[in-house]
């Protein structure tokens, strides 16, 4: 493994943890010695990765860190361009026109080799045959409300046509192929609930936020659907 590539493998080690990560389980993990761990560290630092802790203690990745050079293997490459390119293909405009942003983004600062790789991967995501149509001002304002922890208040059509008026506390926003689902906590049913975005009508967003933490909300509805977190939820 060249030298380069395991600095970008430890950074990658870093970010999956929230908390401080003993040295020794860093070089294990690796597959290398604590004293070349101790090294890398020192150059990462040097680099401008902002890496807090030191021996005994543990080590740990604040955010915001400046990068250096990216070097990125094949498959995670390939992985970028085919996560970015079905969020361009499949969302609505301000959120596709975010993630060819991010591929130019990172395209700029990879090696020229990578570089190319990524430009020219025949990775391709196809049309959905299936998709429900969902006007894409209705999703923006559904998804940037998950985002600043909004209540919405919107009518709610089900299967048989009934309306019902809601106000929500929304904490995530699922994007499978037939239709986007928002699950969300409901004021008047008092209880998590799940909706379909083709079946919101006069969506607003409210000038109040809800109280509860949206990530308090995402863990006690994972609980209670028996979901297991992902690995971005994983210290």
């Amino acid at each position: 493994m060249s030298r380069a590539l395991r600095l970008t493998q430890l950074l990658q080690v870093l970010r999956r943890h929230r908390r401080p990560v003993a040295g020794q389980a860093l070089a294990d993990e690796l597959g290398i010695s604590l004293r070349t761990l101790y090294r890398d560290i020192e150059t990462l630092r040097e680099q401008g990765a902002d890496l807090r802790g030191e021996a005994g203690v543990g080590y740990q990745l604040e955010p915001g860190d400046v990068l250096p050079p990216l070097t990125l293997p094949p498959a995670e490459i390939d992985a970028l361009v085919l996560g970015l390119r079905w969020v361009a293909a499949r969302t609505e405009p301000a959120l596709a026109e975010a993630a060819r942003d991010a591929l130019a983004r990172i395209a700029h600062v990879l090696p020229a080799a990578r570089r190319e790789a990524l430009r020219d991967s025949g990775l391709r995501v196809g049309p959905s045959r299936t998709a429900a149509k969902v006007p894409p001002a209705r999703l923006q304002t559904v998804r940037e409300a998950v985002g600043t922890q909004q209540r919405l208040q919107f009518a709610y059509e089900d299967a048989q046509g009934r309306r019902t008026e809601r106000v929500v506390w929304p904490f995530a926003l699922g994007y499978f192929d037939e239709v986007p689902m928002l699950a969300a906590w409901c004021e008047g049913r008092e209880d998590f609930r799940h909706f379909r975005l083709d079946r919101i009508r006069q969506v607003r967003a409210l000038a109040e936020c809800y109280l509860v933490p949206r990530a308090t909300l995402l863990r006690r509805w994972q609980k209670a659907q028996g979901i297991a977190p992902d690995w971005l939820d994983r210290s």
